[in-house]
């Protein structure tokens, strides 16, 4: 019995030191520690006061830093998230986050970054969310954010960009979320983003997009998942094509103040759960067909403010759509 225990003890004892050598021998990748301390020496006060000691993953007695989520590759550790919001960040994008190869989350939303996204951000080929909405990030957005293969969520909106919507935001095949909402594109809309099998929500709001919804969704089978088309507040023209109806997963629609004229087509009440439907401020005519009236799921079709026939009403009671957060985030 004696033995057992000994036996036993020694063995706890060997097990303890082991995991004690693979704590002691884990340590942070120096590329890691390097980029996150350029980082640090950019982003002023607010962050620096919350991010203590040398190693932004932890080194025993100290916490990770605030906003860095790290884990375990073979004898190293990475930074696989950094999450640096709503601290009234001032400058420019900071490059150093680009040597992080190994992000899956960069979060620097409602800050007050200015200047260009580097072409750089095409290295960070793990990223999966990218949200810099809410700062005053400018210039085009560069191609190399086509190369983010593993992306899902892509968050812009609320900032300065301008030029065209690049096209090879259509090289992202797992993109589920592209916010582009108030900024300052111009020009057509590619139409090669409908071949995003994956796409759910596209908001291309309150910019200046030109051109027509029938240049959008030219190509057959295309925006497969969409559920959420918000238009909204740009200088579209031409009408509502029929094949719009072919997006059969559509829930919301969102037209409101811009140029569009022609009727509304039918075939539009045929799509099984429009929620949402709205078409004010632009030069609609004719009637509203009476099976929207009768649609199980349309609660909102807003009309106000163009040319439709006397008798044709509205449905539901018209209010801002507000999503938020967690309606598109998770």
């Amino acid at each position: 019995m004696l033995r057992y225990r000994v036996s036993t003890g020694f063995s706890f004892v060997i097990l303890l030191l082991c995991v004690l050598n693979v704590a002691v021998h884990c340590k942070t990748l120096k590329r890691d520690v390097k980029a996150l301390n350029e980082i640090k020496a950019s982003l002023g006060w607010r962050v620096v006061y919350a991010w203590v000691g040398d190693d932004p993953c932890g080194d025993g007695d100290l916490p990770a830093w605030s906003g860095v989520t790290c884990s375990t590759q073979g004898d190293y550790r990475v930074v696989t998230e950094l999450e640096v919001y709503a601290v009234s960040i001032v400058g420019p994008f900071p490059t150093a986050v680009t040597n992080l190869l190994d992000l899956t989350r960069l979060d620097l939303h409602n800050n007050k970054l200015t200047g260009p996204i580097p072409p750089q951000i095409g290295r960070l080929k793990r990223l999966k969310i990218l949200n810099l909405r809410w700062n005053k990030l400018q210039d085009v957005i560069p191609p190399e954010i086509g190369e983010l293969k593993k992306l899902t969520q892509l968050y812009l909106s609320f900032n300065s960009f301008k030029g065209e919507i690049p096209r090879e935001l259509a090289n992202l095949p797992e993109l589920q979320y592209l916010h582009l909402h108030q900024n300052r594109f111009i020009g057509r809309i590619p139409a090669e983003l409908g071949s995003l099998r994956n796409l759910r929500h596209l908001d291309l709001g309150d910019n200046h997009l030109v051109g027509t919804i029938r240049e959008l969704i030219r190509i057959e089978g295309c925006f497969p998942a969409l559920r959420n088309l918000y238009l909204n507040n740009n200088y579209l023209t031409g009408g509502i094509p029929a094949q719009l109806s072919n997006l059969t997963n559509l829930e919301i629609l969102h037209l409101s103040h811009n140029k569009m004229s022609g009727i509304v087509p039918l075939g539009l009440a045929h799509i099984p759960r429009l929620t949402y439907l709205y078409l004010d401020y632009n030069q609609f005519s004719g009637r509203i067909p009476d099976a929207f009236y009768k649609h199980p799921y349309l609660k909102e079709l807003y009309i106000e403010g163009n040319a439709f026939k006397p008798g044709v009403n509205p449905i539901g009671i018209h209010k801002v759509l507000e999503l938020t957060d967690s309606d598109f985030l998770f």
